[in-house]
């Protein structure tokens, strides 16, 4: 009998939620629910000079800077199509007690998750994006890093475009705000190289978390912001290996107004920053020939333009790159010595709910023994957001 009147209950919120016409309901006296996130359809065409990616390879669902093939032989173009990026998101609002408010957040995507086929049901398994709290003023749970700055992600119709030279990363913290500063203690994780190359290591031997401070200022000509990154890294395997690193990077980030068109900036820089750029294109660190760690320096740099042709139609061009700088004598030469980027796009939004995208990408990567290889792709999506 309860759980009848649980699923009955679930029933007639959502019919009330969808009968109002709006996605918002009082669950409790003093809670409100939101349902929102988007539907979206991806359809891709790449072909690839120096090889090819794998059935399967989630290169082929989104780009990814490390993956490019290098040192192959040319093939046909590949076909794809994936609705993965589709997400959902849950809002709570509750007037405490005590006169505040608590905000919590739940959101899933089906990137980069098992389950699934081609041939049959395409049924890939939903995974956490976020999952926090914000009270006072506190963030505490899984979000994006404090030291990636979302707001000058260009609008792409890949799922995150503009790859190479961006910090991008989610994990749990908690996060203090106060106006425009923003200080965060974060989950901490180290990737290494093998000495001599190989299979990259993910330790998970940190002791202390990761410590990230931003500030960020803002007005009607857009925002400037620059944060800062301190972390440990750190590899232990039993007697033979017991060793740690400090790592720390400096990123500055802008967005600037022009009408409604927007310049948006990103330069980020460190010793070991590994899996915070270019989605771990070059490992935080790699063992010398005495088993100790030494941490790897990067760059990252990247830079986008949005015009508006009119309401319903604009375009996107970006460009972004990436380097590390290798001690090819620990690494070997099979490792990312950089990648770039660059892709234009065109969007048309009938509606605010409703986009149509189409884009060009061609992007490169060399390794450190002077292989290269490009990609070129051409991708299609229609976005319903809600």
């Amino acid at each position: 009998m309860m759980k009848t009147k649980i699923a009955l209950s679930i029933a007639l919120l959502f019919s009330g939620m969808a009968c109002s016409g709006f996605t918002q309901a009082s669950v409790l006296e003093k809670t409100k629910v939101a349902f929102s996130g988007y539907v979206k359809a991806d359809a891709m065409f790449s072909n690839y000079s120096d090889g090819t990616l794998a059935s399967g390879s989630i290169g082929r669902d989104f780009y990814i800077p490390g993956l490019t093939p290098v040192g192959g032989t040319e093939e046909d173009s590949q076909y794809d199509s994936h609705i993965r990026q589709t997400r959902f998101r849950f809002t709570t609002n509750t007037d405490l007690d005590n006169g505040e408010k608590i905000t919590g957040v739940l959101e899933f995507d089906f990137h980069a998750t098992p389950g699934g086929n081609e041939r049959i049901s395409n049924s890939f398994e939903p995974r956490i994006r976020h999952a926090f709290i914000r009270y006072d003023k506190f963030l505490i749970g899984q979000t994006w890093s404090t030291f990636q700055d979302v707001r000058t992600l260009p609008e792409s119709v890949d799922f995150i475009g503009v790859t190479d030279g961006t910090i991008f990363d989610r994990q749990v913290m908690v996060r203090y705000i106060d106006g425009g500063l923003e200080l965060a203690i974060e989950n901490p994780e180290t990737t290494v190289t093998p000495f001599g190359g190989g299979s990259r290591i993910v330790t998970d031997d940190n002791s202390v978390p990761d410590l990230v401070a931003r500030y960020t200022f803002k007005g009607d000509w857009g925002h400037v912001a620059v944060a800062g990154l301190l972390r440990q890294l750190a590899y232990i395997n039993g007697n033979e290996i017991d060793t740690t690193e400090t790592s720390y990077g400096v990123s500055l980030t802008a967005k600037f107004n022009f009408g409604k068109d927007d310049l948006r900036i990103m330069a980020n820089i460190g010793t070991g920053l590994g899996r915070y750029l270019g989605l771990n294109t070059a490992n935080g660190a790699v063992l010398n020939a005495n088993n100790e760690l030494e941490a790897i320096d990067s760059t990252g740099f990247t830079i986008a333009y949005r015009h508006f042709w009119s309401e319903q139609w604009r375009s996107n061009f970006m460009y972004s790159a990436f380097s590390a700088d290798n001690d090819i004598a620990l690494t070997g030469t099979s490792v990312t010595k950089e990648t770039f980027s660059a892709r234009a796009n065109i969007m048309y939004s009938p509606s605010k709910e409703l986009t149509f995208g189409a884009e060009y990408a061609y992007a490169q990567r060399e390794i450190e023994s002077g292989a290269d290889g490009d990609m070129s792709r051409i991708q299609f999506s229609a976005k319903y957001a809600f």
